[in-house]
């Protein structure tokens, strides 16, 4: 099974060199943010809107090392939907395919048409 990260560039290219992926969300909440398929566009157009210079990572659950769970966001524990989660760093071997994720004119987001 696969879930997505949507990243910065700049972050995915440091962390490959590190050999791992460690986002500030990792110290700040404990954890790093991922979605499903049906998710990524959502959460795009919600947390990235006019950002550029991003990826989507196609992520290996088999891979991971940390612990992934799927829960609720924290902002809305109550709203039913679920989010995984890995508890911990993200291996860069778990990583299986990475697709520029470039915003419209407009700032907002669509999946390309072949997501990894």
């Amino acid at each position: 099974m696969n879930i997505f990260h949507i990243v910065p560039k700049d972050e995915w290219e440091a962390a490959k060199k590190k050999g791992l992926y460690e986002p500030v969300s990792l110290s700040n909440e404990g954890f790093i943010h991922c979605s499903k398929t049906d998710q990524l566009q959502k959460v795009a157009n919600s947390f990235y809107k006019g950002q550029k210079n991003l990826l989507i990572l196609r992520i290996n659950v088999e891979k991971v090392g940390a612990e992934i769970k799927v829960e609720p966001p924290l902002e809305a524990p109550l709203s039913g939907i679920l989010f995984p989660h890995i508890y911990g760093p993200l291996e860069i071997e778990a990583v299986e395919g990475e697709v520029e994720f470039p915003c419209s004119a407009d700032g907002s987001f669509e999946l390309p048409t072949k997501l990894i």
